[in-house]
């Protein structure tokens, strides 16, 4: 069937409507869903998110659908506006124009939640003057956090925290000041390191740092002292990565020549759980 999907899509000589419409196509999802009704309504919410998306368009067809997929195993929308997850055009030097799969921060709270294992999970940007240093006991960082809204947001961001309790009763938090969390988006992704040379805004990191923010802190936070689902596990593989045929996984943003593109629509701030549509 792997072959057959390559085939069909060639090097995107037909477009995507009539890629996913084709019989070799259907039938695949079909048989990976387990389900006509669900199969048809996919593929028509699969195709809504590429047509709204010109940059989409010019992806390989087969990169879209493996990280299509891989969104539905999952259960989290294609939307952009709900932020669980995004397919984002880059320009692999290898293979040209091809979608990636990006988990939202909003993806990883959704995912923890469903889980069962969390009674608490936050992540949120620390303003000037609310970090108080770490408790001795603990490691943990500390907050004395301003209660008058308003004054809060004339506060400049000084770093980012995340922390969950989980239903055992352990908690732990984690903390980043802002120049931290700045070397970590220069270290680790080549496309804002060129958006920072060439003035330009092409990433998730310049568009919406804050975000990014949060579902690096998530990331680490989870990964490392939380309980993660199978689920967890699945969309953490494959977050950042171009799903592939196979369901191989290539983490496209390690390369030197890749430009990206940023979905043209931004989820709004969302902090914890509760605020979760």
């Amino acid at each position: 069937m792997t072959n057959e999907i390559t085939k069909s899509k060639g090097s995107n000589q037909i477009g995507f409507t009539s890629f996913m419409t084709s019989n070799v196509v259907q039938k695949k999802v079909n048989d990976i869903l387990g389900d006509e009704k669900r199969g048809a309504r996919f593929i028509s919410s699969i195709v809504s998110a590429v047509n709204a998306n010109p940059m989409l368009k010019e992806c390989d067809n087969a990169s879209i659908l493996s990280g299509a997929l891989l969104g539905e195993a999952l259960s989290l929308s294609p939307s952009p506006t709900l932020g669980r997850m995004y397919l984002v055009p880059f320009k692999d030097k290898n293979r040209g124009m091809v979608a990636q799969f990006i988990l939202g921060y909003k993806g990883y709270l959704e995912l923890a939640m469903r889980s069962g294992q969390y009674k608490d999970i936050n992540v949120m940007e620390i303003r000037e003057g609310e970090y108080k240093g770490r408790d001795r006991l603990t490691g943990n960082p500390t907050f004395e956090f301003i209660e008058d809204d308003d004054i809060r947001e004339e506060k400049k961001i000084i770093g980012y925290m995340a922390s969950f309790t989980l239903t055992n009763g352990f908690t732990k938090t984690i903390y980043k000041t802002q120049k931290q969390m700045e070397e970590h988006a220069m270290e680790y992704s080549n496309g804002y390191r060129s958006d920072k040379k060439n003035g330009t805004s092409y990433t998730f990191w310049s568009k919406d740092f804050t975000s990014m923010a949060f579902k690096t802190l998530l990331r680490q936070l989870i990964s490392r002292w939380g309980i993660m689902s199978i689920e967890l596990q699945q969309a953490y593989d494959g977050d950042m990565a171009v799903i592939n045929d196979d369901g191989s996984r290539d983490y496209v943003d390690n390369q030197e020549d890749v430009i990206t593109f940023e979905v043209q629509e931004q989820p709004k701030e969302v902090h914890n759980l509760d605020e979760i549509e």
